[in-house]
């Protein structure tokens, strides 16, 4: 099974992505993980480091996908 890890700031931007994007991916294909970073700022880092320069972020297999624009990560620090 592969690792999705959709980041956001939970902004309605995020929130849209999240319900229209995260939660279409197949659950026999993907195992989802949602971080709202403005609850877990300790995972900012972690995702700077996988390529998330905004959110609302989708990161498959360690690839980032920027979804729309919610927040820029420097916004999150």
């Amino acid at each position: 099974m592969s690792k999705a890890i959709f980041y956001h700031a939970g902004c309605p931007v995020c929130v849209s992505a999240e319900n229209g994007l995260a939660h279409s991916l197949d659950p026999s294909k993907y195992d989802v993980e949602s971080v709202h970073l403005g609850e877990q700022s300790g995972r900012v880092a972690e995702a700077e480091q996988v390529g998330v320069k905004s959110v609302p972020a989708l990161v498959l297999d360690g690839q980032a996908f920027h979804i729309n624009f919610g927040a820029s990560i420097e916004d999150l620090k």
